[in-house]
């Protein structure tokens, strides 16, 4: 197949780029001329340019705590190691130093995901056969348990700095690897609507900074519009916009969604989900503290196979818009921001 739940899967390549400026690089170039039929077979493919690239800048390599016996000190001297060795009437001195090593968390991300997409059977044999190749440069590295990675625990320098959009990718291949099995196995499931979403998000984001750095886009916190000395809480949850931008005199809130269904049904009654709604609506009104409607807000949906889809406004007697809109993605790349343009002009509501 070319698309995914109804999304052309060379735009998943575009969304990609968008978000991570390192696909836009000439080492990636190339994809976008390429037939991909399964969204795994896309990921094998960025995985493996990513892969080669690193090889020839050389994998990263991190120091690492190395406990050995030897016949003379490197390192510092374990003492207790060196007593236990005297007593086995071994004359070795146990030793810590550290030793640099490609033997990281990084790299073992990289080494078991390539194996997961080696197995998978989506991934065309070419490209497994390319993977295949470049594992045979991580006979350093060891494989890691997919349960054991603490993705909030990474983090990125100039020294790793290459990695970022690779783990990213891999982030999001592993979450979809599964225990089916008391015996440990493996399988894929289908790509979920949750990363899906948070790609979308950081896709249309990045485009809006591309395109229209005039209106300051960003990921901006709402503060609650309470007054702090007359309340006897302060646990109110984080109210985090996806997109905040600057039109004018005007400010428009988006808040971006990827659903399967995007509009719910009751008693045969079609409507917006309503904690979308809310949400929104908490975010215009709480933003817009002094009630100036200067503020808008905006659900933008990714298209789905329904017949109906979000299309429209509402607005509020202090002026607010909120605004409901469909992103088509199912269409080409041009077409695309067409439509992402137009939603910031406001035009024809």
């Amino acid at each position: 197949m070319t698309e995914d739940k109804g999304i052309l899967i060379r735009n998943i390549y575009y969304m990609l780029a968008y978000a991570f400026q390192e696909l836009r690089q000439n080492n990636y170039a190339e994809i976008i001329g390429e037939k991909f039929d399964d969204i795994y077979d896309l990921f094998a493919e960025i995985l493996a340019r990513g892969i080669s690239y690193q090889l020839k800048q050389g994998l990263h390599r991190e120091y690492v705590v190395r406990k050995e016996s030897l016949l003379t000190v490197k390192g510092k001297i374990d003492i207790n190691g060196t007593i236990a060795n005297k007593m086995r009437n071994n004359r070795q001195i146990s030793c810590n130093y550290d030793e640099l090593s490609e033997n990281n968390i990084y790299n073992q991300i990289l080494l078991t995901t390539a194996t997961i997409l080696i197995k998978h059977s989506d991934v065309q044999k070419d490209k497994k056969a390319k993977l295949k190749q470049l594992m045979l440069f991580f006979q350093n590295v060891q494989t890691i348990d997919v349960r054991a990675v603490r993705w909030n625990a990474l983090h990125f320098d100039r020294n790793n700095r290459n990695y970022r959009m690779l783990t990213y990718l891999c982030y999001f291949i592993i979450r979809e690897w599964l225990l089916t099995t008391d015996e440990g196995e493996y399988k894929m499931r289908s790509f979920s609507d949750e990363h899906m979403c948070r790609l979308f998000e950081k896709f249309v984001l990045e485009f809006y900074k591309k395109h229209h750095p005039e209106l300051n886009p960003c990921a901006a916190q709402i503060k609650w519009s309470i007054i702090t000395e007359e309340s006897t809480t302060n646990i109110l949850p984080d109210m985090q916009t996806d997109i905040l931008l600057t039109i004018g005199e005007r400010t428009l809130i988006i808040d971006t969604k990827y659903y399967s269904r995007t509009i719910q049904k009751q008693f045969d009654k079609s409507s917006i989900h309503s904690h979308n709604l809310f949400q929104i609506h908490t975010y215009v009104t709480e933003y817009d503290d002094e009630h100036k409607g200067n503020v808008d807000g905006m659900l933008l949906y990714a298209k789905t196979q329904e017949d109906i889809v979000p299309n429209g406004h509402i607005k509020r007697k202090d002026g607010n818009s909120i605004y409901f809109r469909t992103l088509d993605l199912n269409t080409d790349f041009e077409t695309i921001k067409e439509q992402l343009n137009s939603f910031v002009s406001l035009k024809g509501t």
